[in-house]
């Protein structure tokens, strides 16, 4: 089974998360962010990983240090439990409806992280979370699990329907890029036999 734990410690936060890539979507958040705790839960549920996530940070100051570092932790989890990547699919994308909202995700688990953001919000935040910190969380995730992710909100008026159209894109697109191809089960999906570095 492709699992993997990872925990970190610093003057801002402790986190411990754990991952099984081939799992049934059940999530077990505890982010002391309510709204992030429910766009995690979406990440889980879509992508039919299993995340356990808990989280205790400075909240009293901001919530930027426990938003940033769970994307950090729960990015690494994803990439330990892929390992080589081998037999995987690799790419990955969806277009995601919710309402008036429509946004498309594509990505890459090409081990080569990058991250595009062409969503905006039109408030600064959505409940007591600062809408900036949504970019901050997948910039975080997309570093550290190796991705490659283009992300565009197309059109939407209603803010919490477009970040949680992200995350749920997200899902839907990391949940076939991280898929094993039966047909290449064995091999790590690159011309030059690895995934990282250099384009590949």
């Amino acid at each position: 089974m492709r699992r993997a734990s990872v925990s970190r410690k610093t003057k801002e936060t402790q986190i411990e998360a754990e991952i099984e890539l081939d799992g049934q979507g059940r999530s077990d958040i505890s982010t002391g962010i309510g709204f992030l705790d429910h766009m995690l839960d979406q990440l889980a549920r879509h992508s039919l990983m299993d995340i356990t996530l808990k989280a205790k940070g400075d909240l009293h100051i901001d919530f930027h240090h426990t938003t940033e570092d769970s994307g950090i932790v729960l990015g690494e989890a994803v990439a330990k439990a892929l390992g080589e990547r081998r037999g995987i699919t690799r790419w990955g994308e969806a277009t995601v409806p919710m309402d008036e909202t429509l946004t498309r995700v594509a990505l890459d688990a090409s081990n080569r992280p990058y991250l595009i953001w062409k969503v905006a919000f039109s408030k600064p935040k959505l409940g007591e979370m600062d809408t900036e910190l949504f970019k901050e969380w997948f910039q975080a995730f997309a570093q550290n699990a190796g991705l490659t992710l283009h992300i565009e909100n197309l059109y939407g008026e209603n803010n919490h329907h477009i970040v949680e159209s992200c995350f749920k894109g997200l899902a839907r697109a990391l949940r076939a890029a991280i898929a094993i191809d039966p047909r290449k089960a064995g091999e790590v999906p690159s011309t030059k036999g690895v995934l990282g570095g250099s384009l590949t």
